[in-house]
């Protein structure tokens, strides 16, 4: 049987404190089959190397560039999409909210609520996620210095729930362009939370192409390996069969067939002593 989130949730945190794990899926849910094929396979990818992988995908993508954007299929088919996912594969689900009303139904599903980089300061949403007794995923936000994550963190314990990871997915740099900081890693790991490196936003380049996000996803694997050998505890990565096909997010996301190879170079890195 699979666990329920509550279950869940308590297993994947302790899991996380002692080793890696992965959040891997399509930036948006496009379809249920689409949903369904990426987590069967992350499944046996997460069974084949010993590690564990939370299944990533948006029910809705609240902040695409323009309204004309693909945004997913709304929170009641999505979290029922979901819920087969979690029911099929086995794999815990991690996936954004957006408004504090979002997090209860939503955690009835997730085990991980994740809260996107634009909200990371909203207090009334960071409470409302982590009063579900779930785990929650901060985005540090593309605005926010590293030690500013500390605000975060104690909005988040002020509920009681210390299960919490945060994630550092790039810092504005000029216009369309973002940098990582390598820094940020260490530094928000000495806040006593895990730090999630989020390797293919890093690599996004916001509105770059007018109406939507461009991305270098040329440069996932450099920075994931970085960022690893930096302390990071997980890694965050939007993969895609056919990414310049993906409804949101493809030029930044990872094929779906270069993920197992990743995970092979950055198992190696979390083994060396002292990474």
């Amino acid at each position: 049987m699979t666990p329920s989130p509550q279950d869940g949730s308590a297993a994947l945190y302790a899991k996380s404190l002692t080793g890696p794990f992965i959040l891997a899926g399509p930036c948006v849910l496009e379809s249920r089959q689409l949903a369904l094929d990426v987590a069967k396979e992350l499944a046996a990818i997460s069974a084949r190397l010993n590690v564990p992988i939370v299944f990533k995908s948006s029910y809705d993508k609240a902040n695409r560039t323009s309204v004309t954007s693909f945004r997913g299929p709304g929170m009641d088919m999505g979290l029922s999409w979901l819920a087969e996912v979690r029911e099929t594969t086995g794999l815990p689900i991690v996936t954004d909210i957006h408004l504090p009303e979002q997090a209860e139904p939503v955690g009835r599903v997730a085990d991980v609520l994740q809260i996107p980089a634009f909200l990371c300061r909203q207090t009334d949403l960071l409470v409302a996620a982590a009063e579900t007794g779930r785990i929650v995923n901060v985005k540090k936000g593309q605005f926010l210095a590293p030690w500013d994550m500390k605000n975060a963190c104690e909005k988040l314990r002020s509920t009681g729930n210390g299960r919490f990871w945060l994630t550092e997915r790039g810092s504005s740099f000029g216009y369309n362009n973002l940098v990582v900081d390598m820094r940020g890693i260490p530094i928000m790991r000495g806040f006593g939370a895990p730090v999630v490196f989020d390797a293919t936003h890093s690599v996004q380049l916001p509105g770059g192409q007018g109406g939507s996000s461009g991305g270098q996803r040329e440069f996932v694997i450099p920075l994931a390996s970085a960022a690893v050998a930096a302390g990071a505890s997980g890694v965050f990565l939007e993969v895609h069969p056919d990414p310049d096909r993906a409804l949101c997010d493809g030029p930044n996301s990872l094929p779906l067939a270069q993920l197992e190879g990743l995970l092979k170079r950055l198992l190696a890195i979390w083994s060396v002593p002292g990474a």
